[in-house]
This record gives C-alpha cells, structure tokens and sequence, in this order.
C-alpha cells in the first residue's frame, strides 16, 4: 500500500504502534503470544490495546471545533483519561446546545 492510499487511522499511529498492529496480527490477534513477544503480563498487553482501539477511533472522528479536537488530542497523548474526555467533551457540547437554544 503506497502512503498516498493509507488510512487515516493509521497515519495517525506512531511507528511503534503499527509495529504492535503488525504483530498483533501476525500472532493471528493472541495477547498471550503478544505478552511474551514483548515480556510483559497480559494485562498490560491488554490496556495497551484498548488504548489504541481509542486512539484510532478518536482519530476517525472528524472534528472542527478547537477545543473538541484539544480534548481528544489530549486523550490520545494520555494527559486526560479517555472517559474524563468523554465527560468533558458532552458537557461542552451540551453547553453549546444550550446557548444555541438561548439565540
């Protein structure tokens, strides 16, 4: 696949990241296979993967509003936890519906 075809979710991913993609489909999706490719517990192997499921669904979000697209930024670089973002980025939503109505 040449870059001009690639996906947008995986533009998205950092070098290491398709790495562990790539691995993971390579040990046909297995964490235990993963865990001991990278020596570390299941669990880590686990939340490693469920952040980059965020990661990439976060990055298929198409989003024009500054401050929605800080949140999330913020999210997938881990200085807010996914489900704060989530709390943060309804309220201000909701907000805004609010204000629109009140125009």
């Amino acid at each position: 696949m040449s870059v001009a075809f690639m996906p947008g979710w995986m533009a998205n991913l950092e070098e290491e990241e398709l790495t562990f993609v790539k691995n993971f489909l390579l040990s046909s999706g297995s964490l235990k296979e993963i865990a001991k490719l990278y020596g570390v517990t299941y669990p880590t192997v686990r939340l490693r993967l469920d952040r980059l499921i965020q990661k990439i669904k976060l990055g298929e979000e198409v989003e024009s509003d500054p401050y929605v697209s800080l949140i999330k930024r913020l999210a997938v670089n881990e200085k807010v936890d996914f489900d704060t973002a989530k709390l943060l980025i309804s309220e201000y939503r909701r907000q805004r519906k609010e204000e629109e109505r009140c125009l």
